[in-house]
């Protein structure tokens, strides 16, 4: 009934959209995300986790004005620490999964 191995699961919500947002920012990985992410709870944590900066950072450079700046910018370093903590997750698998 399934897609593959009885353990693959699919992310759902959040981490399904924070998966698609890495892919665009990560082209390069998409095949490598879609394979790891049906594989690894870790990995669809930093999904969720990298859809709900963004989502926050996106929120907050659409309001007008600079008040934000600082949070701006911290949301920035979040976004980055997370796709860099994901290529480095992706680079670290089995070389059987595809680039």
């Amino acid at each position: 009934m399934g897609r593959g191995e009885a353990d693959e699961r699919a992310p759902e919500g959040s981490a399904k959209r924070g998966l698609w947002r890495l892919m665009l920012r990560l082209p390069a990985l998409r095949g490598r995300l879609q394979i790891l992410t049906g594989r690894s709870d870790s990995l669809v944590d930093l999904c969720e986790a990298y859809e709900d900066a963004s989502f926050t950072l996106d929120r907050m450079l659409r309001e007008p004005g600079s008040a934000n700046a600082a949070m701006i910018k911290e949301y920035q370093t979040i976004c980055s620490e997370i796709e860099s903590d994901v290529i480095q997750y992706c680079l670290e698998r089995p070389s059987d999964v595809p680039q």
